[in-house]
């Protein structure tokens, strides 16, 4: 019998297996590949947490994995955390199928080791748990949510006492205390009667989210009688189904911004996320609805947040009519620019921008033109919340952070993006160059015009299960040990491979070294301002290729990021397929 059987044989043996999975598993008995996909490794807890699709066995989100998450955590904050159980864990969650019951389980767990946990009592956003770990100075914050994954997945998040997402070092360490736990399925837990009998379980209603809305006031740019003035602004708002609502139209409401429509059929939490076919604001079909209404209300500015509200993709109207969708690097520079042109120039003098390594190269130009220094990190918010914390030791200031894939933070009250901040940003922006006579493309070409035309794309290759697993891994390390000298005709000048953080110059072939954290993550800088990067996702079953060009017109931007791309397809496609010919 396989190692996986006998695992399958433990759960399924076990006499107080939660019914439902029980029920899964003799739907499964018959399915052995859906069995071994099922029990083949345990869940795997990452650098911010674990994610997955929803059901039984050890490669699952289940009461079983989240239990023992949860135990390896405590066990950790335990021995690395002072006072603990005094100042406790708030634990927050979203829309999804079992998210709540998760948050529950999760505080059965940590009571069971008399760690007081406060949960909301509704669903939430990630940046209000970010904030309410600082608020209330927990020793931890645990989100449940799978941001934009689809209905069948769910998460668990943690985030450390500075309120930002876990470190690798910190994820190492719980890891190595969740290995701890020898069986998920026989892991202590207090009933509920007996948490709220020993004050173990608090309840947070609304102080929470009025403290957050107190801070949310201050990032503004406007003067104190600007943000008295109505605003007119036409603005059309969806948070497909998840948390966000609340939060962003009291938000714009603080600032009177007073035609805010929200589109009826997405406002309300829908774990089934009925309306679209990915509650994704990255892609353009969830804008679909919005952008219906939009044209009934003449919108001038089109808002949608991702179920658990912290990415926001915004949309605007071109010169046909048409409401063209931001990228996450347009949105990103446009409010750059905004925000640092509106700053206090003694404030400037140490202020930084943060930003991850595949992100447009357009932002360092900004920032740069008002001599601002821009700070690289590793792809993943939680890197550019551990460099945020480090300022305070060092007097540097942050005034902006974001990543590609719509994540952005302007304020640090909050240490991890924040889809309210940015929403609440973006109608200000979007305001003020409306008094301007223009729109936020207008606003977008004018930093073409000034600074090139930085374009951006990003491509993916989804490859489920072991298998899929094994063949990115095989991709990863053909290019990496066969590293490319030329894409799409254009020569490789540097090759930064951050899994041993090295940097080789081609030419010479001088090596340095990158200081930041190891990733299995591949960068190709080429010659006239173009570069490839091609990583693993840390949270989906994908293999994602990003590129970046810079030229003096839109057309021959457009045309050598075509050519990119179309050239890494090749090559990637060309590796893969004598992997699927050998199985």
């Amino acid at each position: 019998m396989s190692s996986w059987e006998n695992v399958y044989q433990k759960w399924h043996s076990f006499e107080d297996l939660d019914e439902s999975l029980r029920s899964e598993l003799d739907k499964l008995k018959e399915n052995k590949t859906a069995l071994e996909d099922a029990f083949y490794k345990e869940l795997t807890f990452g650098t911010g947490g674990m994610r997955g699709v929803l059901g039984a066995g050890t490669n699952r989100m289940n009461i079983y994995t989240v239990r023992k998450a949860v135990n390896g955590l405590a066990n950790y904050l335990l021995t690395n955390r002072v006072n603990v159980r005094d100042r406790g864990v708030v634990v927050a969650y979203d829309s999804r199928y079992m998210s709540r019951e998760f948050a529950v389980e999760t505080a059965k767990v940590l009571g069971a080791y008399g760690i007081r946990t406060s949960v909301f009592e509704s669903p939430r956003p990630t940046p209000l748990l970010s904030f309410a770990v600082r608020h209330l100075r927990t020793a931890a914050g645990i989100m449940i949510t799978a941001s934009h994954n689809p209905p069948e997945y769910n998460g668990f998040k943690v985030y450390n006492e500075d309120g930002g997402q876990i470190t690798p070092d910190e994820a190492g360490d719980i890891v190595d205390d969740i290995q701890v736990t020898e069986n998920e399925l026989t892991v202590p837990v207090l009933d509920m009667e007996v948490l709220e009998e020993k004050d173990l379980l608090n309840w947070i209603n609304n102080e929470i989210d009025n403290a957050y809305l107190e801070q949310l006031k201050t990032i503004t740019k406007m003067d104190l009688e600007e943000q008295q003035h109505d605003k007119e602004l036409p603005i059309v708002f969806t948070p497909l189904h998840g948390t966000a609502n609340q939060l962003v139209t009291k938000g714009l409401e603080q600032l009177h911004f007073s035609n805010v429509d929200v589109v009826n059929e997405q406002a309300e939490p829908d774990p089934e996320f009925s309306t679209v076919e990915s509650p994704n604001p990255e892609e353009h079909q969830a804008f679909t609805l919005a952008i219906e209404q939009g044209k009934k209300r003449n919108a001038s500015i089109l808002l949608a947040t991702d179920p658990d509200g912290d990415r926001l993709g915004v949309a605007v109207r071109n010169k046909t009519g048409e409401y063209q969708v931001l990228t996450g690097n347009q949105l990103g520079s446009l409010l750059l620019d905004y925000i640092l042109s509106h700053s206090d120039p003694v404030i400037l003098k140490t202020a930084r921008m943060i930003k991850t390594v595949v992100t447009t190269e357009l932002s360092r130009s900004i920032a740069d033109s008002y001599d601002v220094p821009t700070i690289d990190t590793l792809t993943g918010f939680k890197f550019i919340g551990e460099k945020i914390n480090q300022f305070d030791a060092t007097g540097e200031t942050f005034v902006f952070g974001f990543e590609e894939s719509y994540g952005y933070l302007i304020s640090s009250f909050a240490r991890d993006k924040d889809a309210v901040q940015a929403a609440v940003m973006a109608c200000e922006m979007a305001y003020y160059w409306d008094l301007h006579g223009k729109t936020l493309l207008d606003a977008l070409h004018d930093l073409y015009v000034k600074h090139g035309y930085y374009l951006e794309g990003m491509s993916s290759l989804t490859l489920k299960g072991k298998e899929g697993s094994d063949q990115i891994a095989a991709i990863m390390s053909e290019i990496r040990s066969e590293p490319l000298t030329e894409i799409a005709g254009v020569k490789v000048e540097k090759v930064e491979d951050y899994l041993v953080g090295e940097r080789t110059f081609m030419e010479s072939g001088e090596k340095e070294t990158i200081e930041l954290p190891n990733e299995n993550m591949m960068k190709f800088i080429l010659e006239k301002d173009s570069w490839v990067c091609l990583r693993p996702s840390g949270t989906e079953p994908k293999i994602k290729c990003y590129y970046g060009v810079r030229e003096e017109s839109l057309e021959a931007s457009e045309e050598r990021l075509a050519s990119l791309k179309g050239n890494m397809d090749g090559i990637i496609e060309r590796i893969r397929m004598p992997m699927e010919n050998r199985s």
